[in-house]
C-alpha cells in the first residue's frame, strides 16, 4: 500500500470523487470535477483520460472498474460500415461518453468528436483501449475476457481500421489535426510520433491478446508485417541528433529512385537553428513528424515518453531521450512536470499554424504548456532507463504545487510556473498521474503492466521493403 501521508490522501479522496457511475456500477472517472468552472464536456469520461486511473485502480487490487470501463466502452464502438461522412467510421471508439437518464432508466451517450472542438474524430481512444486491455489481463489474469467474441470482433475491427486501404504507403499512421491528446489545431496532422507510439504499442497488446484461430491469424501476420516495417521506419528516419541533423544538413533534394538517401524530400533550410544549439552530447529524441518534405523537429512528451515504454525506441535511443530530458531540464521539466511540446510556436508560425487559435497561444495549453499528467509517463521511461533519481526529482516538484494549486489540467510559461489560464482544477489524470507515480516507486514491477520488451527486426530486409 502507499504510505499514508496528507498528499496521497487528498488525492485518492479527490479520484474518489471523480469516479462516474453507470446502473450502480463504477464505469470510468470524469475528466473533472472543478466547482468554479462550467463542466462543458469535463464531466465526462474520456477514454484516454481514464487509462492512468484505470492503471491506478489495477495497481491497488480493484479492477472491477477497469473491466467495466472496458466492457461498456467497447459497447459504444461503432461497429457499421459507414458511407455517410457524419456518422463514425467502423471500429471507430468514443472519444468520451456520459450517462443520461430517459424515462427512469440510465444510457451512455458517446462522442465521436461531432460535439468536440473542430469535430475530429479520435485515433487514439482504440489505441489506449487496447494498452489498457493489455494491463488489465496481466494484472488480474483474466486472459478470458479479451478472449470473447465480442472483444476479439472489437479488436479485429480496430486493425482493420489501421491496416486496411489507405491513400499511403508508409507504414506509420496517417491522421488529421486534433485526433490524439493534441485535440486542436497544432500542426500535428500527418504522420505524428504520439500516434505512431500508440500505435506500436497497441499492435502489440493486439499480438498478445488475439485468438490464432480463424480470422485471427491473418490479423496475426499483418501485425508481424506492419511492427517490422514500423519499427524501422521509426528509428531510422524519425531519430534526431548531432550527427543526424549533419546527415540532413547536408541533403541533396529532388533525389529519384530506390538509392536516393533523402527519401522524403526534406530540404536541409528546414532545420531550425534552436534545434542545432538544443542537441547536446549524447542527447537525441524521435521528431515530433515526418512526411513528403517536412521534418516536425519538436519534440513532443507523450511520443518519446510512450516510445521508450513500449520500447518502439532502441534501448540506446532511450538513453538518448533521458540524456536529453537531464540536459534540458529546465525547458522540458521546469515547475511542473512536463512539456507537452518544445518549444512553442510564436509568431507568424502560431499564426498560421494554430488559426491564431487564442487557448493554444505561446507557452500555454499544448503549445509548449506543461501537463502533470505526463508524470506517470516520466516516471516509467525513467524506470525503463534506470533513471530512477529522475523520477524523484520531478516527484519533489509537483509534491510542492499539485495540492496547492488544487490539481490543475496544465500549466503556463516557458518553464510551468504558472497555473494554466483555462485549465480545471481537480482534473483526474492529474491526479491519478500523480498515484500512479508513486505505486510505480513503490513497486516498480508494476511496469510491466505498460511496458513492452525491445524486439529485434531485419534490417536488410526493411531497407529494402521501405525502397520498393
Amino acid at each position: 500500500m502507499l504510505a499514508e501521508n496528507t498528499l496521497v490522501k487528498e488525492a485518492y479522496a479527490a479520484l474518489e470523487n471523480a469516479i462516474l457511475y453507470y446502473r450502480g456500477q463504477p464505469v470510468g472517472t470524469v475528466a473533472a470535477r472543478d466547482p468554479e468552472a462550467v463542466a462543458l464536456n469535463y464531466d465526462q469520461c474520456f477514454v484516454r483520460d481514464f487509462v492512468s486511473s484505470g492503471l491506478f485502480f489495477l495497481m491497488q487490487g480493484k479492477p472491477e472498474i477497469v473491466r467495466n470501463f472496458l466492457v461498456e466502452v467497447l459497447r459504444l464502438q461503432s461497429r457499421e460500415p459507414q458511407l455517410e461522412c457524419f456518422q463514425p467510421g467502423q471500429g471507430l471508439f468514443p472519444a468520451s461518453f456520459k450517462v443520461v437518464e430517459r424515462e427512469g432508466e440510465e444510457y451512455l451517450t458517446a462522442d465521436f468528436g461531432e460535439q468536440a472542438i473542430a469535430q475530429v474524430a479520435p485515433i487514439d481512444s482504440c489505441f489506449w483501449w487496447l494498452i489498457l486491455l493489455r494491463a488489465y489481463v496481466k494484472a488480474t489474469g483474466d486472459l478470458k475476457l479479451a478472449h470473447r467474441p465480442d472483444f476479439q470482433h472489437g479488436i479485429h475491427l480496430i486493425l482493420q481500421l489501421c491496416l486496411e486501404a489507405r491513400f499511403d504507403m508508409f507504414p506509420t499512421l496517417l491522421v488529421p489535426d486534433g485526433s490524439f491528446m493534441i485535440d486542436r489545431r497544432m500542426g500535428v496532422y500527418g504522420y505524428p510520433l504520439e500516434i505512431q507510439a500508440l500505435f506500436y504499442a497497441a499492435l502489440r497488446a493486439a499480438r498478445e491478446l488475439l485468438l490464432p484461430s480463424g480470422s485471427g491469424s491473418t490479423y496475426l501476420q499483418a501485425i508481424e508485417t506492419r511492427l517490422s516495417h514500423l519499427t524501422y521506419h521509426v528509428r531510422k528516419y524519425y531519430w534526431l541528433d548531432l550527427k543526424r541533423l549533419n546527415e540532413i544538413y547536408r541533403y541533396k533534394g529532388d533525389e529519384f529512385g530506390a538509392l536516393a538517401v533523402n527519401r522524403f524530400n526534406v530540404y536541409s533550410d528546414t532545420i531550425p537553428p534552436w534545434s542545432i544549439e538544443w542537441l547536446m552530447g549524447k542527447g537525441g529524441y524521435l521528431a515530433g513528424n515526418l512526411g513528403p518534405g517536412q521534418i516536425d523537429f519538436r519534440f513532443f512528451g507523450l511520443g518519446n515518453l510512450m516510445a521508450i515504454i513500449a520500447s518502439l525506441a532502441t534501448a540506446s535511443q532511450a538513453q538518448a531521450i533521458m540524456a536529453l530530458l537531464e540536459q534540458r531540464w529546465q525547458e522540458l521539466v521546469g515547475y511542473m512536470p512536463m512539456k507537452i511540446c518544445f518549444p512553442a510556436v510564436e509568431g507568424q508560425d502560431w499564426r498560421t499554424i494554430t488559426g491564431s487559435d487564442p487557448k493554444n497561444i505561446p507557452w500555454s495549453y499544448h503549445n509548449g504548456g506543461n501537463w502533470p499528467v505526463l508524470l506517470w509517463l516520466l516516471t516509467a521511461a525513467a524506470l525503463k532507463t534506470g533513471k530512477v533519481e529522475l523520477v524523484h526529482k520531478a516527484l519533489a516538484i509537483a509534491e510542492q504545487r499539485l495540492l496547492d494549486d488544487q490539481w490543475p489540467e496544465y500549466y503556463d510559461d516557458r518553464n510551468g510556473r504558472l497555473i494554466g489560464k483555462e485549465a480545471r482544477k481537480y482534473q483526474t489524470w492529474t491526479i491519478a498521474a500523480f498515484l500512479v507515480t508513486k505505486a510505480l516507486l513503490a513497486n516498480p514491477e508494476y511496469i510491466a503492466l505498460i511496458s513492452f520488451d525491445e524486439e529485434s527486426f531485419n534490417e536488410e530486409s526493411n531497407a529494402t521493403a521501405c525502397t520498393v
